[in-house]
């Protein structure tokens, strides 16, 4: 996902719940209409923070699994206030 316009955070060496945790911080960061760009490494990372971050409002607007098929990225914009 090269060329996005987006805020990043690796959290592919943190386990659950640090990897939404991690999330959380740098969305509430981000001004309405933000772009965070999170790299995460398995299934449960995956499920937890999509599921929290829509949750919480905001939109996955594209999820890209890695070569290695278990490292994902996913976009996630930061809902209007």
């Amino acid at each position: 996902m090269t060329g996005i316009d987006a805020e990043e955070i690796d959290i592919t060496r943190d386990v659950c719940p640090m990897t939404f945790v991690r999330t959380r911080l740098a969305l509430d960061r981000l001004p309405p209409g933000g772009r965070l760009q999170v790299r995460l490494r398995g299934e449960e990372p995956l499920n937890n923070v999509r599921r929290n971050a829509e949750l919480l409002g905001h939109r996955v607007a594209m999820h890209e699994a890695q070569a290695d098929g278990l490292t994902h990225v996913l976009l996630i914009i930061k809902k209007m206030s």
